[in-house]
């Protein structure tokens, strides 16, 4: 049985690599780690632990990120969940609060809110009409904090270890 999923929603690829690298940190860990988008995950009951992530647009999750907490919801209520999303671009890297909905399903599972990580916006991965402009402006850019993605991961794997 693996024992970590690292589930990811992602329109430009971003959130994927952040999920990637999760999954390495976890990996590293001692962990048996699975890294799927969240359309190709047919069942979490087979994984001791969940991590989810969505790219995060204008204050929204991915749909498909939503419908994948909706439709797991009673598994993931009887696992240890980590959320995350990504986004912010420029120089105000804050928390981001989750859509409303988000937040409900977080509670309902026994999660804590997402964690925010910054985003990345280039002309080379830009998707659709507005990210392409955006892509050549100011908030051009790749804003991840690896460092904290991995601090981030590495509490999930002690986090983990302890619960062994």
């Amino acid at each position: 049985m693996t024992e970590i999923l690292v589930a990811y929603a992602t329109k430009m690829g971003s959130t994927k690599e952040i999920a990637e690298a999760i999954a390495a940190r976890i990996g590293s860990a001692s962990h048996e780690v699975t890294v799927l988008d969240v359309a190709d995950v047919r069942s979490v009951e087979p994984y001791k632990a969940v991590v989810l992530g969505s790219a995060l647009y204008a204050g929204r999750w991915r749909t498909e990120a939503v419908k994948f907490l909706k439709r797991n919801a009673p598994a993931l209520a009887r696992k240890p969940v980590w959320l995350f999303h990504s986004g912010p671009l420029g120089s105000d890297l804050s928390a981001q609060k989750a859509p409303r909905k988000v937040r409900e399903l977080a509670t309902r599972i026994g999660a804590d809110q997402p964690t925010t990580f910054g985003g990345r916006l280039t002309p080379e991965t830009a998707v659709g009409f507005l990210a392409r402009k955006m892509a050549q402006g100011s908030m051009a850019g790749d804003y991840r904090d690896w460092d904290a993605i991995d601090l981030w991961a590495n509490h999930i794997a002690e986090q983990l270890v302890a619960a062994r």
